[in-house]
């Protein structure tokens, strides 16, 4: 049974940075990909970074790129995602998520649908 337990999150000013975590247990992610995802009020989730564990081949969307970073600690089985320079469009409840991948794409890693397990949330509010 996989399990992801996130923590990390809470409020913050624009331009302050936080990080989240994600610890996954249940059995080896080595074939796995790590992905997160954020979803504000009245939008649809949407996909923020995503990792390969094994390699660490790490993917963006295009408004966190060089902003966000997600990044991996094996010996913890945990990922993490390091926010910096936030904005209010930040805020949102972010969601860890996992999967095996048999064959991957940026497209398939960036839906929500791909990823059959899903960290608690945990809310991100950034004020201007």
């Amino acid at each position: 049974q996989v399990q992801l337990v996130q923590s990390g999150g809470g409020s913050v000013q624009a331009g302050d940075s936080l990080t989240l975590s994600c610890a996954a247990s249940g059995r080896s992610f080595s074939s796995y990909y790590m992905g997160w995802f954020r979803q504000a009020p009245g939008k649809e989730r949407e996909f923020v970074a995503a990792i390969r564990w094994s390699s660490g081949i790490t993917y963006y969307a295009d408004s966190v790129k060089g902003r966000f970073t997600i990044t991996r600690d094996n010996a913890k089985n945990t990922v993490y995602l390091q926010m910096m320079s936030l904005k209010s469009e930040d805020t949102a409840v972010y969601y860890c998520a996992s999967d095996t991948f048999s064959w991957v794409t940026a497209g398939r890693l960036s839906r929500a649908s791909e990823y059959d397990y899903w960290g608690q949330g945990t809310q991100v509010t950034v004020s201007s």
